[in-house]
């Protein structure tokens, strides 16, 4: 299995990223899957969730209308959407399915 992400880099307050993760070794389609964030100290923290289908998402509070997630099963993709972002959403964000797998992370750094 593995889960490779990529799309961070720096961004000003305000702005756009989009996230991808690239998944391969394990039937896509058949699996939730998630998007976690982590900064320094602190316990990785849910961002958002979608079903196998994509016919159902979840979020943490703290992104609730300027984050979405969705997946394209041809492609073996999930994507994590993130608008009107804030400082406080400097952190690595992983990949991760719930058969247990995590992606290495990609580090997306909020600041003017």
């Amino acid at each position: 299995v593995q889960l490779v992400e990529s799309g961070g880099g720096l961004v000003q307050p305000g702005g756009s990223l989009r996230l991808s993760c690239a998944a391969s070794g394990f039937t896509f389609s058949s699996y939730a899957m998630r998007w976690y964030r982590q900064t320094p100290g602190k316990e990785r923290e849910l961002v958002a969730g979608i079903s196998s289908t994509g016919g159902s998402t979840n979020y943490g509070d703290s992104v609730k209308g300027r984050f979405t997630i969705s997946r394209d099963s041809a492609k073996n993709t999930v994507y994590l959407q993130m608008n009107s972002l804030k400082p406080e959403d400097t952190a690595v964000y992983y990949c991760y399915t719930v058969i247990g797998y995590w992606g290495q992370g990609t580090q997306v750094t909020v600041s003017s």
